[in-house]
């Protein structure tokens, strides 16, 4: 990648084909709620923001396990993912042509919570983390922990709703999403030291497809869950320091009115940190891309900080780099000479068969945004003042 002469600004402002579509009208429908025997008038968006995105009712209701995943997974980039993959794997069940979005609503705060608890053999005590047995010895307690990590660490739904032809929106189907751990973290005792214990992939879908199981199990026994079709989608979180989320593993559909969890379909996708050891071993290209590409930042700014990426693989092909840029400027005018520059080195030196997203901030805050959509030519640019 070479330095080219600077493009005009008004290049800045080319716009990519990512308008909202503008081709459905808002309609009045009811929606069914079969929990409380009522229905409630509800509407139907005018407008969607792709045909690859789900509408959501105008009336929106917020998940009835609201703020459990913040206190279960650690890293808050795995809560985003968590939350935003479940939706795009969820499309393969529920089409966005047919379905509307809506956060859950069946599996309350309550049952997470005691979901996500220890099983304790006693009647009423429903955790599906494995059991251990309660010791004042500090040392079997640790080995206990360590033989017995708390795999299981979030629970999240999703409701998939459908309309009839009496203008009738009622539940579909539902996504789960169940969330895993990679690395346990524990202390043996209040105030005392924290202990990791690291969790083999192996060993964390062995126990992933037991949870599986009693989840669906225990999900048909909740009034409005009955016969419903439940996509199921296995998580395996990052550590809690890491700078990239985990990635889901493995997905399956359990048909209308079934508890029977079986085939599950692997899912081969993974977030990798530029630069890093791992990159230049698995992903030579792309990290060579970037190398020239910090190369020529560095030409343009000697005194940047780094240029860090974050690719998006599924199957080994890369299908969003992520690239941000943390940079001093000394004025507006900066701001936009510089946007210009990398705007040219987008065009001159990134293919385009992936989402391209650029972030140029300053001191924490968002100075412009270059995006591109995998297929497209031109980017779209922003410069926030």
């Amino acid at each position: 990648m070479k330095r080219k002469s600077l493009l005009l600004l008004s290049i800045l402002l080319i716009l990519t084909s990512c308008a909202p579509s503008f081709n459905k009208k808002e309609e009045n429908v009811v929606e069914e709620n079969k929990e409380d025997v009522k229905q409630e008038t509800a509407i139907i968006p005018s407008y969607n923001l792709s045909d690859d995105n789900y509408r959501v009712l105008i009336d929106y209701k917020i998940s009835k396990s609201r703020g459990v995943i913040v206190n279960q997974v650690a890293n808050r980039l795995d809560i985003d993912q968590l939350e935003e993959g479940l939706r795009r794997h969820s499309k393969d069940t529920f089409d966005t042509d047919k379905y509307y979005f809506q956060e859950g609503q069946y599996i309350t705060e309550d049952i997470v919570y005691e979901w996500l608890e220890r099983y304790v053999p006693k009647e009423g005590e429903l955790g599906l983390n494995p059991e251990i047995k309660k010791t004042d010895n500090e040392e079997e307690e640790k080995k206990q922990q360590q033989n017995n990590p708390k795999y299981l660490s979030h629970i999240l739904e999703q409701d998939y709703l459908t309309k009839t032809d009496d203008d009738i929106v009622r539940l579909g189907g539902i996504s789960i999403g169940i969330a895993m751990k990679s690395v346990y973290r524990f202390q043996t005792e209040i105030g005392g030291p924290y202990y990791y214990e690291k969790i083999s992939k192996e060993e964390m879908m062995k126990e992933a497809n037991r949870v599986a199981k009693e989840v669906v199990q225990r999900a048909r026994q909740i009034k409005g869950l009955e016969q419903v079709p439940i996509m199921l989608a296995l998580y395996r979180e990052e550590a809690q320091d890491s700078l990239v989320p985990g990635n889901f593993v493995a997905k399956t559909t359990v048909a209308k009115g079934s508890s029977s969890v079986k085939d599950w379909e692997t899912i081969k996708e993974k977030h990798v940190l530029f630069p890093s050891n791992e990159a230049k071993k698995d992903y030579p290209d792309t990290w060579a891309n970037l190398t020239d590409f910090e190369s020529d930042v560095a030409e343009y700014f000697p005194n940047y900080v780094s240029v860090i990426g974050k690719g998006f693989y599924v199957d080994d092909q890369l299908r969003k780099l992520t690239i941000e840029i943390p940079i001093t400027f000394n004025g507006k005018a900066e701001v936009i000479g510089f946007t210009q520059y990398v705007y040219g080195l987008v065009m001159e030196g990134f293919q385009n068969h992936y989402d391209l997203e650029i972030n140029i901030t300053s001191s924490d805050k968002q100075e412009s945004l270059i995006t591109r959509e995998a297929g497209e030519d031109e980017a779209y640019v922003h410069i926030y003042h």
